[in-house]
């Protein structure tokens, strides 16, 4: 997979080639190889190999038997980022109450681009495996958290996601424009956003909005599980309730509202 955008040429500064090489890593990726580093990023091996040296001289990456893996480093620097974690310490209360009512997952989301992007999620032994996970991302257009940032932000913001393409994750995924269009238009219409089986087979799941003063969404909560046995519909007061109670929370702290969506990659 070529994290770049079709059209972008490889970075030229040595700071953006470094940079480029940890961006490499996706969600699922544990670890990665000098050839598929050099293939993501498109620089020469020899450049990344240079470059790899010194960001674990830094301490950015770690050497393993058959190629790299991302440091603790770069957690502990996340973990110093103050918006995302202060929105995910003012959401922590509310999502556990949730999953205390429901034993479900129950997630916090942010936009990235046109992907959803998990920033915290709460599980225990009586939720459903589920692939999503914390610093793992989806495409908006086809999870519930995802919809709503669709759904209730600029028209910019669904027309690139349509040009960027919709491809098929389950035989449920909806693909097709128009469609998507009319189940955005149904989700600003109830307040909530579903998503039955089209990220994930056998998977749905129920969000609703966290909104700043300005009435703008910047993050979203939602409850995940067996589509067999999630109501999402019995379901949507309670996750409605608490992102309306984390809303009201955060508007009431300037410091912490309004919560910028991050940046477009």
């Amino acid at each position: 997979m070529d994290t770049r955008v079709d059209g972008d040429e490889p970075p030229r500064s040595v700071l953006a080639r470094g940079l480029s090489l940890l961006d490499a890593f996706g969600s699922a990726d544990t670890e990665l190889n000098l050839t598929e580093l050099a293939a993501r990023t498109g620089l020469p091996k020899p450049t990344a190999h240079r470059l790899l040296g010194e960001l674990v001289r830094w301490g950015g990456v770690e050497r393993t038997e058959s190629g790299y893996r991302l440091s603790m480093r770069l957690f502990v620097l996340g973990q110093r980022a103050p918006r995302p974690r202060g929105l995910r310490e003012a959401a922590l209360p509310y999502l556990e109450d949730l999953y205390e009512a429901t034993h479900e997952n129950i997630h916090l989301a942010v936009l990235d681009g046109n992907d959803t992007l998990f920033l915290e999620k709460v599980s225990g032994r009586r939720s459903m495996p589920i692939v999503s996970r914390v610093g793992g991302r989806l495409p908006a257009y086809c999870t519930a958290t995802g919809k709503l940032f669709l759904a209730l932000g600029p028209p910019d913001r669904l027309e690139r996601v349509l040009a960027a393409g919709l491809v098929h994750y389950t035989p449920h995924t909806i693909v097709m424009p128009g469609l998507l269009q009319r189940e955005l238009s149904r989700t600003l219409t109830r307040g909530y956003a579903v998503n039955r089986e089209e990220s994930e087979a056998g998977v749905s799941a129920v969000a609703a909005p966290i909104l700043d003063h300005r009435r703008r969404v910047i993050a979203a909560i939602s409850i995940t599980g067996n589509v067999c046995r999630l109501d999402l519909d019995r379901l949507a007061p309670a996750v409605r309730t608490a992102a309306l109670a984390l809303s009201r929370e955060l508007s009431r702290e300037p410091a912490a509202a309004p919560f910028p969506l991050l940046p477009r990659r």
